[in-house]
């Protein structure tokens, strides 16, 4: 039945509204609320929206949105698992299980999950557009809670992120957490030229101006 297929469909994407990400509970991000999936999904959407107006990007951003819209889907069954929980090929395995069961009963449930898997390839120009946005905004989001003074470095449990030998180098050269985390994916993610940019620019200056 297609209205139930739509509200089902609804309930369940709505459900990452209260999933927080869990980055920040790693870190143990002081802060009276933390940001969930769904406006982690958000800032992507309007990041990416920022960078090819600034850029101009030869790509269609509406299949960017679109694709950044439904990049998370898998973590309404999963959760939101780090690369540090569990490996790459683990995270993908079970990812695409859940993605496929979740839009099996949609009409255009085929259509939406090959644009699913196409996100995570990272292939086509606008793939690889969303995949840098869906990193750096995240970098972002640390950096804007380090501007409020939300991490304290020297009450950090043990953690898998925290022990991680680049994570420890990084902060052993004395940068702050936020720093830490733009440097580590300049170093580890294959962003282009704009984009590393942007992110030496957060790097380097306060960036919640508002």
């Amino acid at each position: 039945m297609k209205e139930k297929n739509v509200i089902n469909f609804y309930v369940l994407c709505t459900k990452l509204k209260n999933v927080i990400r869990t980055g920040w509970k790693d870190w143990n991000v002081q802060r009276d609320r933390l940001e969930s999936v769904a406006e982690h999904i958000y800032g992507t959407q309007m990041l990416a929206l920022a960078m090819h107006s600034e850029f101009e990007y030869d790509i269609d951003i509406v299949k960017v949105i679109y694709m950044l819209s439904i990049h998370e889907l898998g973590e309404t069954v999963i959760g939101d698992l780090t690369s540090f929980q569990v490996s790459k090929e683990e995270k993908i395995k079970i990812e695409h299980e859940a993605v496929h069961k979740i839009l099996d009963k949609l009409i255009d449930g085929k259509k939406i999950e090959e644009l699913f898997l196409e996100f995570d390839e990272h292939k086509t120009l606008e793939s690889k557009f969303a995949y840098q946005c869906d990193k750096l905004e995240c970098d972002l989001q640390c950096k804007l809670y380090d501007e409020e003074g939300c991490v304290d470095l020297t009450k950090q449990k043990s953690s898998n992120p925290h022990e991680n030998e680049d994570v420890q180098r990084l902060l052993k050269e004395g940068k702050t957490w936020s720093d830490m985390w733009l440097q580590y994916d300049l170093d580890h993610i294959e962003y282009d030229d704009n984009f590393k940019s942007v992110s030496k620019y957060a790097m380097n200056n306060d960036i919640n101006m508002l």
